[in-house]
């Protein structure tokens, strides 16, 4: 067992696939000689060459067509998109091509590609460096959306992506590279679509993903001291998402809280709050309650940012109003 950043379990995961399958390639902006602008990628081009870790122009549509067409053709591609604000470029080969093309042939047809993009707030970088849209392709059948939190995690779920025959989109949240965790040093896989309890509870649920679930066990250790029991779950995977252990969940404690960093107006939040209300009317004490971020593009001003953007404070508030 090691320690290592998430940073470093991403690299680990791309270096141990790529020399197991040699149909496994790295393409993207800035992914060679500079290594992707977090290090990543770097030193990998050395090690397998430039057929294998392709230095592309700034041009997402053009590049992400590419690996869609690599992968019908029997490759494995993982394209790199530098930040996620900029996923809307290959919109129409991500969404017509690489999520339909399986169906359309009758499962006749595979597109084993794996798109990795770096999102989410933090570091005052803008509207434009700062969003969260990972809600606009849970929204689309035929793709697979992870948002792994941890260093073991991440690990895991990429190499399970990579060996996976569908698309799948891999959000990344920036300020997760940093943080550290074990991570073993044998080979593991982590399956997509199944959740985690990161925090055992019984009188209230978080549900959570990516940054977010960093945020709510820091409002969980605050809510212990109100003698409230918070269970945290971190979902790990979008879609397909793991509706079975939030439901044992709210089973247990009859409160639910979810919490997205995306803003709340057709977020992921209310979809999970609604299939919660489906599935389990009867099992709810009081009404679930959302938290995310304000309907406004992401500031510049790191004070204004903030203010945008979901806190340990907002969750403690939304936990509370499940107890009024």
């Amino acid at each position: 067992m090691s320690i290592i950043t998430l940073r470093e379990s991403i690299t680990q995961a791309l270096r141990e696939e790529m020399s197991l399958d040699e149909n496994v390639f790295i393409m993207g902006c800035d992914v060679g000689l500079r290594g992707n602008p977090f290090g990543i990628t770097k030193g990998l081009m050395k090690e397998f060459g430039e057929k294998r870790v392709i230095d592309t122009p700034i041009s997402e549509a053009a590049f992400t067509g590419l690996g869609v067409g690599a992968a019908i053709a029997g490759m494995r591609p993982l394209v790199e998109i530098l930040y996620a604000d900029w996923i809307t470029l290959p919109m129409d080969n991500i969404v017509n091509t690489a999520a339909k093309t399986s169906y359309m042939f009758g499962g006749q047809a595979n597109v084993p590609i794996v798109i990795r993009a770096p999102f989410g707030v933090g570091g005052g970088v803008a509207a434009q460096h700062s969003q969260n849209n990972e809600n606009w392709f849970v929204h689309v059948p035929g793709l697979k959306v992870i948002t792994p939190s941890t260093p073991y995690d991440m690990k895991g779920m990429l190499k399970s992506a990579i060996r996976d025959n569908g698309p799948v989109i891999c959000f990344e949240h920036k300020r997760n590279y940093s943080i550290k965790g074990e991570v073993p040093d044998g080979e593991y896989l982590v399956p997509i679509g199944k959740a985690n309890i990161r925090k055992a509870g019984t009188d209230c649920t978080i549900v959570a993903y990516s940054y977010m679930t960093y945020v709510a066990e820091e409002a969980a250790k605050e809510l212990e001291k109100e003698g409230i029991s918070c269970e945290v779950i971190d979902l790990r995977s979008l879609l397909p998402l793991d509706y079975d252990t939030v439901m044992e969940s709210v089973k247990k404690t009859s409160r639910v809280v979810v919490v997205t960093e995306a803003p709340l107006r057709g977020s992921i939040a209310g979809e999970i709050v609604g299939e919660i209300i489906d599935r389990g009317f009867d099992l709810l004490d009081a009404p679930p309650q959302r938290v995310g971020s304000k309907n406004s593009p992401v500031a510049y001003n790191e004070g204004l940012e903030a203010m945008c953007t979901p806190k340990k404070e907002d969750i403690i508030a939304a936990v509370r109003k499940t107890f009024e």
